[in-house]
């Protein structure tokens, strides 16, 4: 059935109740085809103090049924006339509440079973085309939200080449669930269809940045499906200025902090079992034979479980191992430079440190290009990216005081510290 489904055929009756289990399992990615039914969605578009843009976006919507929520914008009746010279209602807040009130407010406003909330530094190609593909998706009735793909707005300057394969917002080419702690672990705001009933009590309003992680975990832990639609693909333009850049940066760390009072350990830094990890520590301390004890002690337990249902157990136990090594390492390092990027860089200041802690900085960085063109000009931009983020997770963890955020997950391991001394069940006091 799987085989055939995965070459386009579709789910036939009898086969429903496998196909719910392999899509609840993010395993099978449905496709359905469907018409855009604008009579169905409400766009809610926030707006504070960035009126250029607005025009073009209403432009694109046009045969939608679109409110604009001001929020408290210093230049209010030029955002009134814009919205109005396209047929869009306008939503006007006295009081500045941020993208997630100001969502709330327009959400408040309207009544259709879906809506669309959509940024003005957003560009649609073709908005029905879009529409029609996303909104699809919603004959899943265990859907709660859909995300397309947005991608940096193609342009001539540094930041808008970098944005262009690094947003921040961009979620990779591969569709999925958006499950935590997965590869797609949320999906922005910027461009989001929800599903009203599924809504609630919307976004929380405290939450001047991240507010869209946490309504995407929300709906998650409600038993909500939200699927990110690499396939459908709007763009994003970048800040302005490298101050707005910079800052855009250091907020979304800030957000961490204040994310991890609320969803715990799904914004640790990274996670593993502590003898993966201890086996990459050992090896950035120059002590690999720690790490190597580690590995055979690793793939012989393995080899032993896998005796008994595999064939080749030693081949596989030591490929399953091997890999799984290798691919931890530089992930790690990944993480390390993206929230540790100031320490590591203050710790190669010390002569004693400057070796190891430049070799992980470099790993960790260069993993960034793992599957992207690098250019010359993106490094700096790469480093100054990671640093503002960095610097961001550390100053919201002094202002929200809490660890969370910069604490690393450590995870359970079948592998007791019996097998990698090599001691026999019962022998010693271990």
């Amino acid at each position: 059935m799987a085989e055939r489904w995965v070459h386009g055929n579709v789910v036939q009756a009898g086969e429903e109740r496998f196909a719910r289990t392999l899509v609840q399992q993010g395993l099978l990615h449905p496709l359905y085809r469907s018409a855009a039914n604008p009579d169905d969605v409400d766009v809610v578009i926030p707006i504070h103090d960035n009126g250029d843009p607005l025009g073009e976006l209403l432009a694109s919507l046009r045969g939608l049924h679109v409110t604009v929520v001001d929020d408290a914008s210093s230049e209010g009746e030029a955002v009134a006339r814009c919205a109005q010279r396209y047929g869009a209602d306008v939503v006007r807040l006295e009081e500045n509440r941020g993208p997630g009130g100001a969502r709330n407010a327009g959400a408040l406003a309207t009544s259709r079973p879906l809506l669309w909330f959509i940024d003005t530094d957003v560009s649609l190609d073709n908005a029905l085309d879009v529409l029609s593909r996303l909104q699809a998706n919603f004959q899943d009735p265990l859907e709660g939200a859909v995300a397309p793909r947005i991608r940096g707005t193609r342009g001539p300057t540094l930041r808008d080449r970098f944005e262009e394969q690094f947003s921040p917002l961009d979620m990779g080419d591969r569709s999925a669930l958006v499950i935590p702690n997965s590869v797609v672990h949320f999906v922005p705001g910027a461009c989001l269809l929800v599903r009203r009933s599924s809504f609630g009590d919307g976004f929380d309003d405290s939450l001047r940045y991240g507010e869209d992680v946490d309504l995407v975990w929300r709906l998650h832990d409600q038993g909500w499906l939200v699927r990110y639609v690499a396939d459908v693909v709007v763009y994003h333009k970048a800040r302005d200025t490298w101050r707005g850049w910079w800052d855009q940066r250091v907020r979304y760390g800030q957000s961490s902090s204040e994310l991890a009072k609320r969803h715990g350990s799904r914004l640790a830094p990274f996670r593993a079992d502590t003898w993966t990890l201890l086996t990459w520590v050992s090896a950035l301390v120059g002590k690999p034979m720690v790490g190597l004890r580690i590995i055979d002690a690793a793939r012989d337990q393995l080899r032993e479980r896998m005796r008994t249902t595999t064939d080749n157990a030693d081949q596989v136990a030591g490929e399953l191992v091997g890999r799984g090594m290798v691919r931890a390492g530089p992930l790690m390092a990944r993480a390390a430079v993206r929230t540790f990027g100031v320490v590591i860089l203050l710790s190669a200041l010390h002569p004693k440190l400057r070796r190891r802690a430049l070799t992980l900085f470099i790993v960790g960085t260069a993993y960034r290009w793992r599957s992207a063109r690098l250019r010359a000009a993106d490094i700096p931009l790469g480093v100054a990216d990671d640093v503002a983020y960095g610097a961001g997770v550390m100053s919201g963890a002094v202002r929200s005081r809490t660890l969370g955020a910069l604490k690393p997950h450590i995870t359970k391991s079948t592998l007791g510290l019996r097998n990698v001394l090599g001691l026999k069940p019962g022998a010693g006091n271990l």
